[in-house]
């Protein structure tokens, strides 16, 4: 959420949030954060303006 707060309003995909973070890319560790990126959705507190594509809810 850090990432997101600091930036509100712009689109994070996955991957790219990771090297923004500096978080290892490999594809596990980018399906945890899609797992849990998704419950944050579910939850309310972010939008997913596109497949793949996550930003805070404004």
């Amino acid at each position: 959420m850090t990432a997101f707060n600091e930036h509100p309003g712009q689109v994070f995909r996955v991957r790219d949030l990771h090297e923004h973070l500096g978080l290892p890319t490999d594809e596990p560790s980018i399906n945890v954060t899609r797992s849990r990126l998704g419950r944050l959705v579910r939850q309310g507190l972010l939008d997913q303006p596109g497949r793949g594509r996550y930003q805070k809810r404004t």
